[in-house]
């Protein structure tokens, strides 16, 4: 029999693709741990574009089997997250002097193609003026085109993932920092160090080394030289203004310097603008959006859209650095998102390490990490998580408006809007948060932006949340609703009752 801090797999970093690799193995019978120095989805994986998509863009630097399998993971995810995803229509007004009307139609259909789209509408070319998709935009833009992706909540996605993986028997260690590591016998003898100072020794087979940008640093405590290129550090600012247009669709803006610039509906009442690509020598936390970013994304909706947009109106900005294989490219936005497995081996013991890699191709990325540690490790069970659902995300037949109409029903005291605040946020387990409320006064202390107390608690007993923030901008983005004096208040309630909730237990029903 193995100790109780014997594992298979020790995960380094709570981020995407730590959680989706810590829930695929476990699926698979492996005996896995996940550490996370500070809260999960932390830095890089909550300050994404929050987009399931092939990357439009990475076409026109001839990526397109990166395309393609990001394009079929856009469906995947689609059906396993239903209730912390959706589709999401894309504009692409035309100027003439960035790239010709052919060229984006030649590109669009190969988009359409590449990869599965059994539940996303095709691309086709409209008239600005004639189409409500126009009416946000600047008369002197005449023709547009309309593709299909699909939009995420970043942060609940790897939340979801660690209840998954937690669920099938992993072991999840929030706020619990990698210190260093040690090879023996073909095997690794691990220190970590908890938030409350206290120490734990821990072995395992192989180490996944998902830390993100602190990559190297990883590498550093195990005392593995890397055999591979140097990482490239980019940095990807966005922000948030007060709702700049009507209607649920997106805006995709070439800009002068032939990037492209995001503009998409955030919650109810807000509208997000990103990203930028900016190389920087250190993952700074907290990272922040710069003066001249936060310039450079008004100017680039300015120039299209008929309300004025100015660093002024910018209600919130979060910016995010991603860890990039080192292919060269002068330019930040033309290195490759596509990821890389890099094995290293100290003494006969294994550890891989994640370079890279988009939001989107989480899951395969999972899958091609396990094949290449397969050599070293058995598993019960072949490639299974496209097949099951994330926590919640077994909506049955009728999608989420059954859910929703269940939920109307089971709580006929309780305002529909609450009702499809919690469906979008925790899917089929509403009734869990909720248990057996009648009123909104059986919910406790309401904070505001449809945030009571009793949910507050389940996050904390459930997810981990262990912060005012955790709660705010990971768990929800109920912050974004809400005055500076609801948000303190959230804080010190979280900051009293987190010591009091238990935590997580190992193994929880979904």
């Amino acid at each position: 029999m193995q100790p109780d801090n014997a594992y298979d797999i020790l995960i380094i970093g709570g981020g995407i693709n730590g959680a989706g690799i810590a829930r695929d193995a476990a699926g698979r019978g492996l005996r896995v741990a996940l550490c996370e120095r500070g809260d999960f989805a932390g830095a890089t994986s909550s300050a994404s574009t929050k987009l399931i998509h092939g990357g439009l863009r990475y076409l026109e630097h001839g990526e397109l089997r990166m395309v393609r399998d990001a394009l079929g993971e856009r469906e995947a995810l689609l059906a396993i997250a239903p209730h912390i995803s959706r589709q999401l229509r894309f504009v692409l007004p035309h100027v003439r002097e960035l790239r010709p009307a052919w060229m984006i139609r030649l590109g669009l259909l190969l988009y359409d193609h590449l990869g599965a789209r059994s539940s996303l509408p095709a691309s086709h070319s409209l008239d600005l003026h004639t189409s409500h998709y126009g009416e946000a935009l600047k008369p002197e833009l005449r023709k547009g085109f309309v593709y299909s992706d699909g939009w995420v909540d970043d942060a609940r996605l790897v939340i979801l993932n660690l209840r998954s993986a937690q669920f099938h028997g992993a072991t999840i260690l929030p706020r619990t920092r990698f210190v260093a590591a040690r090879p023996e016998r073909r095997s690794w003898h691990a220190r970590l160090q908890r938030s409350d100072g206290r120490w734990m020794d821990m072995r395992a087979r192989m180490l996944v080394n998902a830390a993100g940008p602190w990559v190297d640093d990883v590498l550093s405590a195990t005392s593995a030289a890397p055999s591979r290129p140097s990482v490239r550090l980019v940095k990807g600012s966005h922000i948030v203004v007060q709702r700049l247009y009507d209607g649920d669709h997106a805006y995709l803006l070439q800009n002068n310097d032939r990037r492209v610039v995001f503009v998409i509906p955030f919650g109810t009442n807000h509208t997000v603008i990103g990203t930028t690509d900016l190389a920087v020598d250190s993952p700074l936390v907290p990272m922040t959006s710069s003066p001249a970013e936060v310039e450079y994304l008004c100017q680039a909706a300015e120039r299209y859209l008929r309300v004025p947009v100015a660093p002024e109106q910018v209600v919130w900005s979060y910016a995010g650095v991603r860890a990039l294989f080192d292919d060269r490219h002068r330019d930040p936005a033309s290195i490759t998102r596509d990821y890389t497995l890099a094995l290293d081996e100290v003494n006969g013991s294994i550890v891989l390490s994640i370079l890279g890699g988009k939001l989107t191709v989480y899951r395969r990325l999972a899958e091609a990490a396990l094949a290449k540690l397969r050599p070293w490790l058995e598993t019960r069970r072949g490639v299974w998580t496209a097949g099951e659902p994330l926590p919640g995300g077994d909506l049955g037949a009728g999608g989420m408006g059954a859910l929703l109409d269940r939920l109307h029903v089971r709580y006929p005291g309780l305002p529909p809007l609450l009702l499809q605040t919690l469906a979008q946020r925790h899917g089929a387990l509403s009734d869990e948060v909720l248990g057996d409320a009648r009123s909104e006064e059986d919910l406790g202390i309401h904070f505001g932006a449809h945030l009571f107390g009793r949910e507050v608690d389940y996050l904390i007993r459930h997810e981990w949340a262990q912060t005012g923030d955790d709660v705010l901008w990971r768990r929800t983005k109920a912050g974004l609703d809400m005055l500076a004096a609801e948000r303190i208040r959230v804080h010190d309630y979280v900051r009293e009752h987190a010591g009091q909730i238990p935590p997580p237990l190992a193994k929880e029903s979904e």
